[in-house]
């Protein structure tokens, strides 16, 4: 288009040049004729003025006529200059006018023939564009195609890590919500199925090879080595390295086809990955939901074994209760019976006794009604606030529920061999419902949970100033520790600060353990034995 654009400007500028040339030329000669009327005019003139001078010479009769006859050839003189001039200028015109024509003409067909040119040379230049392009993407397809092998052979030798590591959560999305292990374990037969079906219908792999049986042995190569792979890979799926083994799958699949380039080609298609893919999917989501359904269970039966272990509190409290109460009547008895046998002097001594079994007897009963209340009471409990700071480092809080009559005894279980040290009680709160108190709590605080993952741990990191305040916002009282004792955790500190400047004897500390832990064993022992 420039080429054009310019070509057409030097030809406009061409056309203007020869007409002004022309048109000067035209204008010269006009000016010329111009200047000879007036020059023959002032002659004219002068000879007018000479005939006055010598009109008192009678005897040049002539001189008016001679002046008359100047004047008149001065003037046709003058006319034909004029007409020549007008004709000259109008010649001139009808050249430039002619000129300007053919050399429109002419602009015109080198105008049409550089259009045609112009087209010839985008169409060609469209065409070559078309052709580099095409020859870009494939070299595009290639160096992803390199790039991904290259990426999966570097994953291969130096290890996946947690680079691919993702949410299981994220691989799940809400299907915990609406799925159960057994529809998950369908889903994933149906991809498996799907799986086989694309293979049997040819759909799973391809091939440039002609010959049908080159064809067919080079496609079954390629889908035994990637089957191969894959089905290694899936045998490895737990419920939280979906990511990983989505990216060993994805680098299988680079691999085996990169491989396959020396059989014309033979390659694993897209949508059989995809097929694959989907199997790991559904494969990770049935192990997770199987994985939860254990959990669920085992929170079930440990709370079902709480609930036992309370309940024998309970009656092993009533049982208690009751036999002291037995004793204590038939120790009223007796104290009654000696009462009145006894002189006015022991009467005395006797009321006192029977006042002081009437008060133990009143306690035993309370006792007792307590146990009984308890017992049939399935949710007045108590829920408990709880750390350890050598555990779990400063600022985290177990908030949990025991139905026990004595609830230090739970607390003290949960710090007996699951962690290092002792668990400090910062509150105990009542409860007539203890179970939605401490649904309530978590509620609050599910934020803050420890576990973003797994919601049943009852961990949370917060500050205890804030656990208070909410606790004291629900109107709940209860006596607060703020300041953890750790105990435990600080006296080995200490230990272990001695032990780096030397001021401990290991040796003998180290003995001292080891006699520790026989006095344990021996102890278990002897408990095993007598239950």
């Amino acid at each position: 288009m420039l080429l054009t654009s310019l070509l057409l400007l030097a030809i406009v500028s061409v056309m203007l040049g020869v007409v002004l040339v022309k048109r000067r030329a035209a204008e010269r000669a006009l000016r010329e004729a111009n200047a000879l009327r007036e020059r023959l005019e002032q002659e004219v003139a002068a000879l007018q003025a000479r005939n006055r001078v010598l009109d008192k010479y009678q005897s040049i009769v002539d001189a008016e006529a001679e002046a008359e006859a100047v004047r008149a050839r001065a003037a046709a003189a003058a006319e034909t200059l004029r007409n020549n001039a007008v004709e000259a200028a109008e010649a001139l015109r009808g050249s430039a006018v002619a000129d300007a024509a053919e050399l429109r003409k002419r602009s015109d067909a080198l105008l049409a023939d550089a259009a045609a040119e112009a087209r010839r040379t985008i169409e060609s230049a469209n065409k070559r564009a078309q052709e580099i392009a095409g020859e870009a993407f494939a070299a595009m397809q290639n160096t992803k195609q390199l790039e991904q092998t290259a990426a999966a052979m570097r994953n291969i030798i130096e290890g996946y890590g947690d680079r691919y590591v993702v949410p299981t959560q994220g691989v799940l999305d809400e299907l915990a919500d609406h799925f159960g292990f057994t529809e998950a374990g369908s889903r994933l037969k149906a991809a498996r199925e799907r799986m086989r079906e694309m293979i049997r219908g040819g759909k799973a792999a391809s091939c440039d090879y002609v010959e049908a049986n080159r064809r067919t042995t080079a496609i079954e190569f390629v889908l035994d080595a990637f089957n191969g792979k894959v089905d290694s890979i899936l045998a490895g799926v737990r419920h939280d390295n979906f990511g990983t083994l989505e990216q060993k799958v994805k680098d299988a699949f680079s691999v085996v086809n990169n491989n396959g380039q020396a059989f014309r080609n033979a390659r694993i298609l897209p949508a059989y990955l995809a097929v694959r893919l989907e199997e790991l999917k559904w494969a990770v989501v049935a192990n997770e939901l199987k994985l939860k359904e254990r959990e669920e269970q085992r929170i079930i039966k440990e709370r079902i074994r709480e609930e036992e272990k309370a309940q024998r509190e309970f009656e092993r409290a009533q049982r208690e209760a009751e036999k002291e109460e037995d004793l204590l009547r038939k120790a009223m008895e007796k104290a009654r019976r000696e009462f009145e046998k006894a002189g006015d002097e022991q009467k005395s001594k006797y009321e006192e006794q029977l006042t002081q079994l009437a008060l133990k007897l009143k306690e035993a009963e309370e006792k007792n009604q307590r146990a009984i209340s308890m017992a049939q009471q399935t949710k007045t409990g108590h829920v408990y606030v709880i750390s350890n700071v050598g555990s779990f480092g400063e600022n985290v809080f177990k908030v949990g529920l025991t139905r026990r009559l004595e609830p230090l005894d739970r607390i003290k279980e949960l710090g007996d061999a699951s962690v290092p040290f002792e668990f400090d009680v910062h509150a105990l709160i009542h409860s007539e419902d203890a179970p939605s108190l401490e649904r309530e709590l978590h509620k609050r605080f599910v934020r803050e949970q420890v576990n973003k993952v797994n919601p049943r741990k009852e961990f949370f990191r917060l500050a205890i100033q804030n656990l208070r305040q909410v606790v004291d916002g629900m109107g709940l009282q209860t006596q607060w520790t703020m300041t953890a004792e750790a105990r435990e955790f600080r006296e080995t500190q200490a230990v272990e600060r001695a032990m780096r400047s030397q001021s401990l004897d290991e040796g003998a500390w180290i003995q001292q353990q080891l006699k520790e832990q026989e006095v344990a064993r021996t102890e278990e022992v002897r408990k095993e034995a007598v239950g």
